[in-house]
């Protein structure tokens, strides 16, 4: 999944995608470097940013996801917590609905989401709430709310992801590492996993590098979740991450292969 934030103030690429024509050259570029999912957002999600109202957020992104939708037959998802946002994107040829509020801010997402029979992604967030002390029973907590809001809009649960929001007010480098090593125990929920790393903060605390500087970084915890079962990888940087799933796979082939060599075998 391609990041191309419609943006001025994104944290690692505010502007680069500033105008429709350069949304829409870096969203194809990234089509050429191998994603399959491009998600589109027009407002900035990181900490501090300001609210954009939905006329200006869909000015922004419209443009590119008509255009998109006409050059390309990629997936498109459009990266909202708006209603009126998702139904115009939907109807103009996004597929999936991206909600950073996990169906928890508008409360009118998830009928929109069930209504055009869209793909929805539900991330975990601890903005604006208190969160239990334990980072995946938080997890937990939060995002069985939002399946049951999803599921009583009427989604369908094989339309649903989830996503467990690093750096979403997870409040240090630990939280997200930690978060990180324990991301097996997120497949008891029972849906597909996004892993939404690159180029984010606790990454910089880590290894020194400003957010441009990342990809690397990324790349490494990409090829980690692959191996701990994440199906989606929301990035900047489409080609890296490629080659890192490309040689987690091959890993990953070669365990199954000899797993299932040895049970023939016994």
């Amino acid at each position: 999944m391609a990041i191309i934030n419609v943006t001025p103030d994104s944290f690692s690429d505010g502007g680069l995608n500033a105008s429709s024509a350069d949304a829409i050259r870096n969203a194809l570029r990234a089509v050429d470097e191998g994603a399959d999912i491009v998600d589109i957002g027009g407002e900035s999600t990181r900490p501090g940013a300001a609210e954009v109202s939905a006329t200006e957020e869909q000015d922004r992104v419209m443009p590119v996801i008509e255009a998109l939708s006409a050059k390309s037959g990629v997936l498109i998802s459009i990266d909202t917590y708006r209603a009126s946002t998702a139904e115009r994107a939907v109807a103009a040829g996004a597929h999936i609905v991206n909600d950073v509020h996990g169906l928890q801010r508008d409360p009118d997402l998830a009928s929109v989401v069930a209504r055009t029979s869209a793909g929805v992604c539900i991330m975990h967030t601890g903005r604006g709430r208190e969160k239990l002390p334990d980072v995946i029973e938080d997890q937990f907590e939060f995002l069985n709310r939002s399946i049951e809001i999803a599921r009583a809009a009427g989604i369908a649960d094989d339309a649903i992801v989830l996503d467990p929001g690093f750096g979403f007010n997870k409040e240090t480098p630990r939280e997200n590492i930690e978060l990180a090593a324990r991301f097996t125990e997120l497949h008891a929920l029972g849906f597909p996993l996004l892993a939404g790393t690159s180029r984010k903060r606790f990454l910089g605390a880590l290894t020194g590098r400003e957010a441009p500087d990342r990809d690397v970084a990324t790349a490494a915890t990409t090829a980690l979740l692959r191996y701990a079962g994440a199906a989606i990888f929301r990035v900047h940087n489409v080609a890296i991450n490629r080659d890192a799933l490309i040689v987690a796979d091959a890993m990953l082939s070669a365990r199954t292969d000899r797993q299932t060599n040895h049970r023939q075998g016994d």
